[in-house]
């Protein structure tokens, strides 16, 4: 699939110090490991996101690969910039480059992009990261790769809302199965530190993905798709786990300032994504 259509929506422009205070967003990045803007795109915006993902969703699940199951009536599916008409304005919001900059350096590079969809019946996963912890951040207490969220509904508790427990980015993965899922006597902690997001439509989160979280039941009768743009720092190898990708075409029109920030593929036809970032703790039950 391969949408390549543009919205009327123009990210902000500036510079990010002009725009976005650096130390309010290292300050809540290395604290509690989360931060959000709110409204950041328009409804229309995001209503037009949420178009696009069930367009790339129905086309995933009748490909084998196409999707991976994150749980039982969960998926998470990677697809390419061109799939969505906001990639440029996404990529290209002066907070998202703010962010960037400020905890990654201006070296940062994009190397994924792709949904969640917890569908109803989803149930609570265990407490996780989303991959082991690096040396970097172990070692070095310095965080080199960030996720950033979008919803494309207006959340409810019923829809199984993110759910994060926060400063536990710098928790040592000591007894964690595959450096991922910390052992069950942890949960209290991670209840007592949880905090559970509900955004709006065109609301916008960045988060580090070693930071404790999980998903929890989907008790709605809606799906609840959220947008995952995934970004490195130098050092950090999230690439290799992905395999994002852009025709030559869509390459030359985009910015300037933003193919300097992607770790990509270019080629003549977008290849279809057989979906390499599993999470085998993840995936029990059927998706």
């Amino acid at each position: 699939m391969n949408t390549q259509r543009h919205s009327a929506k123009q990210p902000e422009r500036g510079t990010g110090a002009d725009l976005y205070d650096t130390a309010t967003i290292m300050g809540a990045l290395y604290g509690d490991g989360i931060i959000a803007l709110k409204n950041a795109f328009p409804v229309s915006w995001a209503d037009n996101l949420h178009e696009d993902i069930l367009v790339a969703y129905e086309d995933a699940l009748k490909r084998p690969g196409g999707a991976v199951g994150r749980g039982p009536k969960r998926h998470y599916v990677e697809i390419h910039p061109e799939d969505i008409r906001g990639f440029v304005d996404l990529a290209t919001h002066a907070w998202v480059t703010t962010v960037c900059e400020a905890v990654l350096g201006p070296d940062y590079k994009i190397v994924e992009i792709g949904f969640d969809i917890p569908n109803p019946g989803a149930m609570d996963q265990p407490w996780h990261r989303d991959f082991p912890a690096p040396d970097d951040t172990i070692s070095g207490r310095r965080l080199n790769s960030l996720a950033f969220n979008l919803t494309t509904v207006d959340v409810t508790e019923e829809m199984g809302p993110f759910e994060i427990a926060v400063g536990t980015q710098w928790d040592l993965p000591n007894g964690f199965e595959h450096g991922m899922f910390p052992p069950r006597e942890q949960y209290e902690r991670y209840l007592e530190r949880a905090q559970r997001k509900m955004p709006s439509r065109g609301d916008i989160s960045a988060r580090s993905a070693l930071t404790i979280h999980r998903g929890t039941a989907n008790r709605s009768h809606t799906m609840r798709p959220a947008l995952v743009l995934g970004v490195d720092g130098p050092g950090a190898n999230n690439a290799e786990r992905h395999d994002l990708q852009v025709t030559r075409g869509y390459y030359q029109t985009l910015p300037e300032a933003l193919r300097s920030h992607l770790a990509c593929r270019i080629v003549d036809r977008l290849e279809p994504i057989v979906q390499a970032h599993t999470i085998d703790g993840l995936m029990m039950g059927e998706a």
